[in-house]
């Protein structure tokens, strides 16, 4: 008996399938031909969840198994959990499972690349209920010691639906968001901001434009949008680099392939946008548009223009761009940043949680995610960045 089957409600629920005492049925698919057969109920799906995001979208999960396919990546090992009541498509949970050297995890699928965990779910049902059936059935299929539901949003549904025996892990974090719908154009909005934050950003601009004009463009072809993301994904990496930072996605060195690849793809709407001064690109962003929302993806500036705030004079544009677009909100995505708090209506908590499938797992959990990772964590950042950053430096090399 796993710790899920001692979660789920019901006598002798080991015996019996994963969901038969819920008034529905979990299962779990780990093909791409698996997928292809659910792809119409999985859009409809998509179309009336609320909240639905685009990192449980079908075209992200389309886009990740392609990728995988086409790097021949022999460690890829998806497992889409759903569930069915009364034979209709009510929630989607896309996973897939890592294996680490001490155990294995379950996580959303693209593994170090989303930036949200969400149950995509109708409605009406019990996220709870449904969200333990779908656990137990991904870790049927893909056996795991562990589900890392990574980046977790207040007030989503998978949120509602996270057990009792869920962890807490890492730090607190924040997504800042623009709430462009409450607003009736740009010039609403904008004046609601300090009278001082807008009189330093028009004195930023006026420095800026003595030397060289100011321009903001929205790359309008595939070949456009992909020397957008090379560059931005090129320039954060870098950014990382000097400071002795990482992260989970940029540790990956296929993810500067993997973004790339996304340009052209049917079902993907991508808005990417740069700055320039003069002919050089000062600020530059690339991010999703899905229903409705814009997700900021990823982000790069020139630093050494950074007495004139680039970042904060191309996140001006980037909203009035989704304000013309009557893009409702603008997700700037984790982590709180000064200039986006700038900017932003609000800020949204996100937290990491993992949910225990084995023994193996729970110590897992209490030893490295509650314990060594954040004391390691401490350690490094407490390091001066100059060291940092040539320890990262020499990894790169290594």
């Amino acid at each position: 008996m796993t710790l899920l089957d001692a979660a789920l409600p019901g006598a002798d629920i080991a015996a019996r399938p994963a969901s038969a005492a819920l008034s529905g049925t979990a299962e779990a698919i780990t093909t791409r031909a698996g997928l292809e057969a659910i792809a119409a109920e999985w859009a409809a799906l998509e179309h009336r969840a609320p909240g639905a995001t685009w990192f449980q979208s079908l075209a992200w999960a389309r886009a990740v198994f392609d990728f995988e396919q086409q790097r021949a990546n022999p460690a890829f090992a998806p497992v889409i959990a759903t569930w069915r009541e009364r034979g209709q498509l009510k929630a989607v949970l896309p996973l897939e499972r890592t294996d680490g050297r001490f155990r294995k995890a379950l996580m959303p699928l693209g593994g170090a690349f989303p930036q949200y965990a969400d149950l995509l779910a109708d409605p009406g049902i019990d996220a709870g209920k449904a969200l333990m059936a779908m656990l137990k059935a991904a870790a049927t299929a893909r056996p795991a010691d562990l589900a890392a539901l990574l980046k977790v949003r207040a007030g989503c549904r998978l949120l509602d639906g996270i057990p009792r025996s869920a962890i807490r892990t890492g730090a607190r974090m924040g997504a800042p968001y623009v709430d462009c719908a409450v607003h009736p154009d740009f010039d609403s909005y904008f004046k609601l901001l300090k009278q001082k934050t807008r009189k330093n950003m028009r004195n930023a601009r006026n420095r800026l434009e003595r030397e060289a004009p100011l321009t903001h463009s929205v790359a309008a072809s595939p070949d456009a949008i992909r020397g957008v993301i090379g560059r931005t994904v090129a320039g954060r990496a870098g950014r990382l680099r000097d400071q002795g930072l990482t992260s989970r996605a940029f540790t990956d060195p296929a993810f500067a392939d993997f973004c790339a690849g996304l340009a052209g793809r049917d079902g993907i709407d991508i808005l990417a946008m740069s700055l320039d001064h003069g002919d050089q690109a000062v600020a530059e962003q690339w991010g999703f548009v899905h229903r409705g929302r814009y997700y900021a993806f990823v982000a790069s500036r020139d630093f050494e223009q950074s007495d004139e705030s680039p970042g904060k004079l191309h996140l001006k544009e980037i909203i009035e761009t989704c304000f013309a677009r009557s893009i409702h909100t603008a997700d700037l995505l984790v982590p709180v940043m000064p200039y986006k708090l700038t900017w932003a209506s609000g800020v949204t908590e996100v937290a990491d949680f993992a949910v225990p499938l084995t023994l193996k797992g729970r110590l897992g959990i209490a030893l490295w995610d509650q314990r060594l990772r954040p004391l390691a964590k401490y350690l490094v950042m407490a390091m001066p960045k100059s060291l940092r950053g040539a320890l990262m430096k020499l990894a790169g090399r290594g």
